[in-house]
């Protein structure tokens, strides 16, 4: 569970995953007496916590006595890659993407206020991505978000919009919820979204959403390439391609279909 600004963690299960929350790319080692006051733990409680996920291999100690992740995390991850159903029906499209196209590829992941790239393939010499398998991506920008975003009931919707207004109304979308639904409307009707070095400098991103069995959106695929490989119309010719992958995995179709272009 993440939890955003004014909201506290219940149970002593959350609370000890809030530990885990507190870690970031900014902020990679904790000091006790600094997690104390980030969490406003008693001293005994921290303590007890600190050892269950130590103990679990969740988190470990560093020389100035401080906690950083620990090795339990990196088996996991290893773990999901060889379980997660989007990346092993992906990875064979990724690939195929790849060969037709100087690129890089990628199936990424939403889950409560994130985007996580989880599989990547690149053809390209000097790849264009800002966001490797496990950086958060920002929800304001990218065509990533607004594949996603366009295909999202109201109710998820405005939240996620009134949220990250500024970003959005920094590209372009409009300057109101009501204006960014509009323009969502109009990606929804493509079937996938576009964006221009909003994510990455001299990158344009071309993203399709992935849905599940209730047709709700919970992934999406993705081709970032440099702005001087391709035309306008290619990349709408690339649009074309990334939806159709996007909607061959949403079918649960792990491998490509041989194309005689």
């Amino acid at each position: 569970m993440e939890w955003s600004a004014g909201m506290k963690p219940t149970n002593s299960l959350e609370r000890v995953l809030a530990v885990l929350e507190v870690f970031s790319e900014t902020r990679l080692e904790w000091m006790p007496e600094d997690l104390m006051k980030e969490l406003g733990y008693s001293r005994p409680t921290l303590y007890r916590y600190l050892k269950i996920l130590k103990e679990a291999g969740f988190l470990m100690s560093t020389r100035n006595a401080g906690v950083t992740l620990g090795p339990k995390v990196v088996e996991l991850d290893y773990l999901t890659r060889k379980s997660d159903v989007l990346v092993l029906a992906g990875l064979p499209h990724l690939k195929d993407l790849t060969e037709r196209y100087s690129c890089t590829a990628m199936v990424l992941r939403w889950y409560g206020n994130k985007i996580l790239c989880v599989a990547s393939e690149s053809s390209a010499k000097n790849p264009v991505s800002s966001y490797p398998r496990g950086r958060p991506m920002p929800l304001g920008r990218g065509a990533i978000a607004r594949s996603i975003m366009a295909f999202l009931p109201k109710r998820q919707l405005v939240p996620l919009i009134e949220r990250n207004l500024n970003d959005l109304r920094s590209v372009g979308l409009g300057d109101t919820v009501e204006d960014v639904q509009k323009s969502l409307k109009k990606i929804r009707k493509a079937g996938f979204a576009v964006a221009y070095g909003e994510v990455t400098p001299g990158a344009i991103g071309v993203a399709a959403p992935v849905f599940d069995d209730r047709q709700h959106p919970i992934a999406a695929i993705c081709i970032t390439i440099a702005g001087n490989l391709v035309t306008g119309a290619e990349i709408d010719r690339i649009g074309a391609e990334v939806l159709r992958v996007a909607s061959a995995i949403s079918a649960g179709q792990v491998q490509p279909k041989i194309r005689h272009d």
